[in-house]
């Protein structure tokens, strides 16, 4: 019952998305020329690069051989949880993520709960296809994880096209100014994986970046 409260107490937070004092910048297309690849090695310590703490509102679609999925999703993030809703376009709960030191938990919404130690082969086996949590953490700020080498297409602009990285391939179209942000955060990209056979869409919505 808990758990139904908490999908239901979302819900009513996510039925209006409120996007306020926003610009979308548009990226270069795939044929521009890239200016610019970046190869990155792990960080030293990557402990201290971690991602900031953020709240966002946005729409997903997934898509591979055999299935797709569309919907909505509410992801809280911060050094110690990460807390991931997913919703249908009607706003009926999918599926409540969270990860925390003591590992991975997904509650579907016949409020069946699952465990692991890894995201990625959580979801897949449960929803039946991949989150790279791990490094969408930062994909989603537009930067590169900084605990795994990684490639980084700049534009002429050293406006960032695309990262590859933990064989993922992340191509950004789109980023939005927020006043507080020092740079445009993304606002529409797309994620590739296995040569394609997964494709995963995001729309960020609403950004709440915290410090």
């Amino acid at each position: 019952m808990a758990q139904r409260n908490i999908f239901l107490g979302v819900l009513l937070l996510c039925v209006v998305f409120v996007v306020a004092g926003c610009k979308t910048i548009p990226t270069q297309t795939p044929s521009d020329t890239i200016a610019t690849t970046i190869i990155t090695d792990p960080a030293v310590n990557p402990i201290s690069a971690s991602a900031d703490n953020f709240n966002i509102l946005g729409r997903i679609s997934i898509s591979d051989k055999d299935q797709s999925f569309s919907g909505s999703f509410r992801w809280r993030h911060s050094e110690k949880i990460d807390e991931i809703l997913l919703f249908t376009p009607l706003g009926q709960a999918v599926a409540e993520i969270t990860r925390d030191s003591d590992g991975v938990r997904l509650i579907t919404s016949k409020l069946e709960a699952f465990y692991a130690e890894n995201v990625e082969y959580l979801t897949e086996e449960v929803l039946g296809w991949r989150l790279p949590l791990n490094g969408l953490q930062y994909w989603i700020q537009g930067a590169h994880s900084p605990i795994t080498s990684a490639e980084k297409d700049l534009g002429q602009n050293n406006q960032l096209i695309a990262i590859r990285q933990d064989g993922w391939s992340i191509h950004y179209a789109r980023f939005v100014a927020e006043k507080s942000r020092p740079a445009p955060m993304p606002k529409l990209f797309h994620l590739y994986y296995d040569n394609e056979r997964l494709k995963i869409r995001v729309i960020v919505d609403e950004w709440n970046v915290q410090y």
